[in-house]
């Protein structure tokens, strides 16, 4: 009877022992379809997880990314050997002995559980973890049809979860293994790898983790969200705790390094990355649209295209993180003194005004019809409906922009907060190697996370002034001297079919003196700009405007002299810096590679260069340019002595539309041009006082700030200096004195404003 009964127990045992090699082969084939399908070898070698893509300045810094999750994978040498540690008491202590399946701990588990009705921990090895986070077992898309009936899902999940730990352990080695793990794990924060989570929790790269501050990580996988240092600070600190003790069982501390190390505090540098964090916001937006396209046009060996937030590129940009930073302070430390100043001229009024200096009715009312809550009001409740104005002055809790505390909570309306926004002066900065078309620096606003819209590229005002030296431009290379003199008086231009044109000078002034070309653009006189736009045509001007680099569209009016067409700061820091590169215009351009998450090239950018002026011309004009410095009363003598000693040429132009609606300025020196415009973000938004919002007062000092910070980096390289002369001599005269004496090129001109109409 006894023999008959173990001959039962071993023919059950053995029946369960091939049911089981069974069901594993059913699963591993997915037999009939009913399992789900499990990872073939390609995958198993080329394991798919959403890498973030990173942007990278030209002095290799990370400037951000672009992600769905964000996880940026490391290798198992730029872990420290504290993580591995932690990771590894904690989680997989027989690691290096298994092959994928630990039978000691299964066997321990199954003991403690089913027999001793005790807890006995998991019995997962990080290899199966590993399979679990590659290849999402758990999932409803990896599963079949049996995983719908009740009790056999978890077993068909650990089953294939064998299949594959013992797979990768044939594929990987145990370093691999366990940096694969760190690299695909979740840590809430919304922080995707190892890399991610250290930067994110403690600011630093994974080699650089200390042991409280590994053991914090690794205790993140049993629950980020519970034991999230950030929101669960003492289940944290207990979870850090049982990792260290963990850490003192195995070997990896003694008791007095334990002990030490749990009785200090959890200390974070805790900061969550996201499109408003970090340098070049503004331009990191502007230029995922652009790669966005690109991986639309570029696509993989498949066919398929690439996935910017998925995909792992490197995106390898001209900017440089230090003359970014520079930049941005620039601008940051000038627009808190001028908001400070625009609001003291404001007082309690509102600074939407007409041309005659009162405020526009209903001005708030019109401006809110433009924005989403007011189409998303109109779509629950009807154009007509009285619930919108209710709605739009309901006060609620919201976070608003301030420039003395970052950030104010508060309670306000649409109404309200519309209100507080649109008092905002805003602005917008870049700089660029007009010798390599590298854009430096982009700052398209005063702070990307409350007010979206960039004013380098996306935005388009009128220059002003600033527009002026295009009409010289093309008056140089009709065979104007700079010395050539006109008087200051009022001008007439009259075309057919419309009103005389007779511009004013700024101060509604005439000097009535006869000045150089050079003078008048240094002074910024207007009745000289549009004396020189009657003799040459708005024709030459837009061609030459056009040629020189400026991409809008130009109308072909006389005002155009004066900057009367809407134009971006790229586009006339890229214009202008034609003059500095001896007459060939490159378009400023910003990204210089794009790499895939191996290191491969898949695209080099060049820029696009073209002749656009002789030498010569370009040369003469950097000479008008300078005059704004070397002038009497020329615009540009604000500027620091500091950043013009050391016989440092620099050139500068002002530009002040009507009303003073936008402020520019565009400065350079031998190896920088750089624009400036500040404004509100509605035309009608500006200073009362004409003075007080001017460029030189509004624009300039942001440039002025940034180039002395620039010359204070040796690192940077850049250097004072003249502007690098023609080798060949100059046919035009320069010298004034010599002109004025053997000039008698333009001698049949009488100076009669009203004559010489085009």
């Amino acid at each position: 009877m006894t023999n008959k009964i173990i001959k039962i127990i071993w023919l059950v045992f053995a029946a369960g022992i091939v049911g089981f090699i069974l069901f594993v082969w059913t699963v591993s084939v997915n037999f009939l379809g009913l399992f789900g399908e499990l990872p073939d070898f390609k995958a198993l070698e080329n394991p798919r997880t959403e890498v973030a893509s990173e942007l990278y300045s030209a002095d290799g810094v990370l400037l951000g990314s672009y992600f769905r999750e964000n996880r940026s994978p490391v290798t198992y040498n730029e872990l420290s050997p504290n993580l591995v540690n932690a990771l590894i008491a904690t989680e997989d202590v027989r690691f290096e002995k298994h092959s994928g399946i630990d039978l000691q701990s299964m066997g321990r588990v199954f003991f403690k559980s089913l027999i001793l009705r005790q807890g006995a921990g998991g019995g997962s090895t990080l290899s199966q973890q590993t399979a679990k986070n590659l290849f999402k077992t758990r999932n409803l898309e990896s599963q079949g049809v049996l995983s719908r009936v009740p009790g056999l899902r978890m077993l068909i999940i650990k089953t294939k979860e064998w299949i594959v730990a013992t797979k990768l352990e044939k594929s990987y080695t145990k370093d691999e293994i366990l940096t694969l793990y760190l690299n695909t794990s979740e840590f809430g924060s919304n922080a995707y790898g190892i890399k991610t989570a250290a930067k994110t929790f403690f600011n630093k790269n994974p080699n650089e983790l200390n042991v409280q501050e590994s053991a914090v990580l690794v205790g993140l996988f049993k629950a980020p969200t519970y034991y999230s240092p950030v929101f669960n600070p003492d289940n944290s600190l207990r979870r850090r705790n049982t990792v260290l003790a963990q850490m003192e069982k195995y070997g990896y501390l003694n008791r007095s390094e334990r002990d030490s190390l749990m009785a200090m505090p959890i200390e974070l540098d805790y900061r969550v990355e996201n499109q408003n964090q970090g340098l070049a916001t503004y331009f990191r937006e502007v230029l995922k649209a652009e790669l966005l396209k690109w991986t639309k046009e570029y696509l993989k060996p498949d066919g398929t295209p690439y996935d910017l937030f998925g995909d792992g590129l490197k995106i390898y940009t001209t900017i440089d993180s230090r003359m970014q930073r520079y930049a941005e302070e620039a601008m940051d430390e000038h627009m808190r003194e001028l908001q400070k100043k625009f609001e003291n001229e404001m007082g309690s009024r509102d600074p939407w005004i007409d041309e005659n200096g009162r405020v526009i009715p209903n001005f708030l009312e019109t401006q809110v019809k433009r924005t989403e809550a007011y189409r998303n009001l109109v779509r629950r409740y009807g154009a007509e409906s009285d619930s919108i104005n209710i709605k739009l002055n309901e006060k609620k809790r919201m976070r608003i922009f301030s420039w003395t505390k970052g950030e104010l909570d508060t309670m306000m309306s649409t109404m309200d907060s519309l209100r507080h926004y649109k008092k905002h002066l805003q602005a917008g900065f870049m700089s660029m190697d007009p010798h390599t078309g590298h854009v430096k620096a982009w700052v398209g606003g005063i702070n990307h996370k409350h007010f979206k819209f960039d004013h380098v590229k996306q935005a388009k005002r009128q220059p002003g002034s600033t527009f002026k030296p295009f009409v010289y431009a093309a008056a140089i290379e009709n065979g104007y001297s700079p010395c050539y003199s006109v008087i200051d008086q009022p001008v007439e231009v009259n075309i057919p079919g419309q009103p005389a044109w007779t511009p004013k000078n700024a101060d509604g002034k005439f000097s009535y003196e006869k000045m150089t070309i050079r003078r008048a653009m240094a002074q910024s006189v207007n009745s000289v700009t549009a004396f020189m736009m009657k003799k040459l045509g708005p024709k030459v001007v837009v061609e030459t405007a056009h040629r020189i680099g400026i991409t809008s569209d130009l109308d072909e009016v006389p005002a155009l002299a004066l900057g009367t067409a809407d134009v971006s700061v790229y586009e006339m820091v890229g214009a202008m810096g034609t003059f500095v590169n001896k007459g060939e215009h490159i378009v400023p351009f910003y990204i210089d590679r794009i790499e895939d998450k191996n290191g491969n090239v898949l695209q080099q950018f060049t820029p696009k260069k073209r002749p656009a002026m002789s030498e010569e011309h370009a040369y003469l004009m950097l000479y008008m340019m300078r005059g704004g410095f070397e002038e009497s009363r020329g615009t540009s003598q604000g500027v620091p002595w500091t950043l013009r000693d050391q016989g440092n040429e620099l050139g500068g132009k002002t530009g002040t539309t009507q009303n003073a609606s936008d402020g520019w300025y565009m400065g350079m020196s031998k190896d920088l041009v750089s624009g400036a415009w500040v404004g509100g973000d509605d035309r009608a938004i500006h200073f009362r006082n004409w003075a007080s919002g001017q460029g030189g007062q509004t624009a300039r000092p942001i440039w002025v700030r940034y180039m002395a910070k620039v010359y204070a980096d040796p690192t940077l390289g850049y250097t004072k200096g003249p502007f690098p002369r023609p080798e060949r001599p100059l046919s035009i005269e320069i010298d004034c004195d010599k002109y004025e004496l053997n000039s008698n090129r333009f001698n049949d001109f009488d100076f009669d404003p009203k004559k010489n109409d085009f």
